[in-house]
């Protein structure tokens, strides 16, 4: 009996499973005017969420509007920026509005829209610069860049009018868009002079959100056109808001790193790069920035003379976009020249187009100061000759020269008989006896330091708490100095009744 129940529970229970798909299956696909009309709400949500950060001046909610930025984006249709401007301004005779009506090439006495519920009260600038915002990153989508190009000039010239503390995060995001429509439209010198001077009028104002931004866009202006010397005398003359956002911090991060790393400062751009893979978003949105750090970061371990952990390319982000450095990564690692090269010839293009191709040529002294390690591990005594014929070196003397900068680098513990021609390797002392575990212990410990302070910097106070705890304070102070008045003046009265008893 047992044994039936059970199995009628479980035709029940499949049968029930069926009924749950069909109904899933049976649910109706949201029309086009539903989805717009969501859209609609999400945008007009957001406009009371500016509102609030406004009077509340906090900037809080203007940085959850940003967040929402991107969903938005691949909604947006022209339709949907009509009646969020319809929604925002008095009427769409207001000169924003118009604007974005001209670049949107629609005409609005023929349009159909209910402005009979628009606001009387003019319009608050965050709004404002918000629906110039979602029409500047429709324009991107586009992918008509002229148009895009146009659209920014007008839109700067009304952004510049405007200098509200409030505005500063949908600023520093306007920027940053308008900076890559320049970008798309090869015009990276032409404005640098204007990113300079809006810097200057940051910098005086105390605009975090638009200093940061803007100083990333000049490195990567910079970098992009290779103009090394003056992106890192922005970054030693320009100091970098600590309060920036997380993800500019670590765009940030990733191009000082790439400074540091063209001027042989691999340590510093090493750190630089972790700090930026860290800060930066592990979501598939940051993929492309998250494998882009990774290469540039795999390049500069190699050059440090470290191997990278084999597990990070078997990560399924980042295994297809790591495949050619995988494959450089094996040949430093045995010191195969010929494998080397031969990677290099293969993968030239992808190198170049990921701009590591420099960097990865510098790597050919570390495949040789590899193989000379592994040479010396293997051999207690190995001729030059030898080495010369597995590393495929020119002359014997050129492999003379190359073990001898080995070992005054620290990389081989060996002596040369220049008369007798061989290498000559030394006992392999115990690691734990020399200073290096004791300098790994340092790094960690230094990491761990480093953390604990960021994470007492991000934490976040109500603004003016203190005001209303001083005012706690006061009262309490006036409390207890009631209390202590009044248990005087009782301890006073029951010694005399004492008193009078004796």
């Amino acid at each position: 009996m047992t044994v039936d129940k059970a199995k009628s529970a479980k035709a029940e229970l499949k049968e029930e499973k069926m009924v749950d798909a069909d109904s899933i299956e049976e649910k109706p696909q949201k029309t086009g005017e539903e989805v717009a009309a969501l859209v609609l709400n999400d945008i007009k949500r957001n406009y009371g969420f500016l509102e609030k950060a406004t009077s509340n001046f906090e900037p809080r909610f203007s940085m959850r509007v940003l967040r929402e930025l991107g969903g938005l984006r691949r909604r947006l249709t022209a339709d949907i920026l009509v009646n969020a401007a319809t929604a925002a301004y008095p009427s769409l005779a207001h000169p924003s509005a118009a604007l974005i009506l001209r670049y949107l090439k629609i005409d609005a006495p023929t349009m159909d829209v209910d402005i009979t519920g628009a606001p009387a009260t003019p319009v608050l600038p965050e709004i404002d610069i918000y629906v110039l915002l979602l029409t500047q990153v429709f324009l991107i989508d586009q992918d008509d860049v002229a148009a895009l190009n146009s659209f920014n000039d007008e839109l700067i010239k009304i952004l510049r009018g405007y200098n509200r503390r409030t505005l500063d995060a949908l600023a520093a995001k306007m920027w940053f868009y308008y900076a890559h429509g320049k970008e798309l439209s090869k015009q990276l010198v032409a404005i640098r002079p204007t990113l300079l001077a809006v810097l200057r009028t940051a910098a005086l104002r105390h605009d975090n959100e638009t200093l940061a931004v803007l100083i990333t866009l000049l490195l990567r202006n910079y970098l992009n056109t290779g103009a090394i010397s003056q992106a890192s005398q922005l970054v030693l003359k320009a100091e970098f808001p600590p309060s920036a956002a997380t993800s500019v911090m670590a765009r940030y991060m990733y191009y000082v790193g790439r400074i540091k790393a063209i001027q042989l400062d691999y340590s510093s751009a090493n750190d630089s790069l972790i700090g930026a893979i860290r800060k930066a978003p592990q979501t598939s949105y940051a993929a492309g920035f998250l494998q882009a750090a990774h290469k540039l970061k795999v390049i500069i371990e190699l050059l440090m003379g470290d191997i990278p952990e084999r597990a990070l390319f078997r990560e399924p982000l980042y295994e297809k976009a790591l495949a050619p450095y995988f494959e450089l990564v094996k040949a430093v690692r045995v010191g195969d020249v010929p494998q080397f090269s031969a990677t290099i010839e293969k993968y030239a293009a992808t190198f170049k187009k990921d701009g590591t191709y420099m960097l990865i040529l510098r790597l050919r002294q570390n495949v040789i100061k590899t193989g000379i390690r592994m040479m010396s591990l293997s051999y207690s005594r190995i001729s030059l000759r030898d080495i010369c014929i597995r590393l495929h070196l020119d002359s014997e003397e050129s492999a003379e020269y190359i073990v001898a900068k080995a070992i005054r680098d620290n990389v081989i513990e060996a002596t040369i008989d220049h008369e007798k021609g061989y290498m000559q390797s030394k006992e392999i002392l115990d690691i734990y006896s020399t200073q290096e575990p004791n300098a790994a212990f340092h790094e960690r410990i230094k990491f761990c330091i480093g953390l604990h302070n960021e994470s007492v910097k991000a934490m976040r106070y109500p603004m003016n708490q203190h005001r209303a705890e001083l005012k706690n304070v006061e009262e309490a102070r006036e409390r207890e100095k009631e209390l202590a008045s009044e248990i005087q003046e009782g301890d006073i009265e029951d010694d005399e009744g004492d008193f009078d008893g004796l």
